[in-house]
């Protein structure tokens, strides 16, 4: 069974995730943004689930929740679920948070992170970028660069199974209640990427909806642009990939 953290697990995809991963025996992190989150969570803990507490958008602490994670017992596995629609936060959610735990962390042999199909209306623009989150970011843009983070951990780390994943639209309380996507579906792929030993799931540099390999949009693909973008978040963070 493997040790799996997955990040923004209170409610949503994150939660079904944690849940299904739990249910099969799998030694499960929970992770809530503060206190108050952190109580929903109360009954996974109860059935073995481990539970970390810190808000993504404040970078000391992710680098708390990193720091004691690397105390604890070496992750197999991390789900960097955890995300944001609109607002100050989406450039520290969906972008800095999961690139320093990439950094911080001891190496997990699978990564998965969160992509949206929204990825495809990104810009590759880099020069201008909040990255503290002073004035809203655009999801779209912020999902571009998470997908083309998974592909250039995927290239520099060869040892690791590094993968994105767009869950579909689906009707959580992020996606809305009218979200037309099927919600069960919508985190099977996860759990399947970071505990499969089925050949497909045993593959890396993927952007992959509901099982099936997709063709991302060109950016995240581009060695360049992915060099640009660890360069610009390594300069924002001081933390090097």
């Amino acid at each position: 069974m493997s040790r799996i953290l997955v990040t923004g697990s209170a409610d949503g995809l994150g939660r079904l995730a944690a849940d299904a991963l739990l249910a099969q025996g799998h030694d499960v992190v929970v992770h809530a943004r503060n206190p108050g989150r952190a109580e929903t969570l109360r009954p996974l803990v109860d059935r073995g689930a481990r539970l970390v507490v810190g808000d993504l958008a404040e970078r000391d602490d992710v680098r708390g929740l990193a720091g004691a994670l690397a105390d604890d017992a070496p992750l197999d596995a991390v789900i960097h679920n955890a995300g944001v629609w609109s607002g100050r936060a989406v450039m520290p959610v969906n972008v800095v948070a999961p690139y320093l735990l990439t950094a911080l962390l001891p190496r997990p042999r699978r990564l998965v992170y969160l992509s949206s199909g929204s990825h495809y209306s990104g810009r590759p623009v880099l020069d201008g970028v909040d990255w503290q989150g002073r004035a809203p970011g655009s999801y779209g843009d912020s999902k571009l660069f998470v997908t083309a983070l998974a592909a250039a951990v995927a290239r520099l780390r060869p040892g690791v199974l590094s993968n994105a994943v767009d869950p579909g639209w689906v009707p959580t309380r992020m996606g809305g209640a009218g979200a037309p996507d099927d919600l069960e579906l919508g985190h099977r792929t996860q759990e399947w990427l970071v505990t499969s030993d089925d050949p497909e799931a045993l593959t890396t540099g993927g952007y992959w909806y509901h099982q099936e390999r997709q063709q991302p949009h060109g950016a995240a693909l581009d060695v360049a642009f992915q060099d640009r973008l660890l360069a610009a978040l390594a300069q924002e963070t001081g933390t090097p990939l």
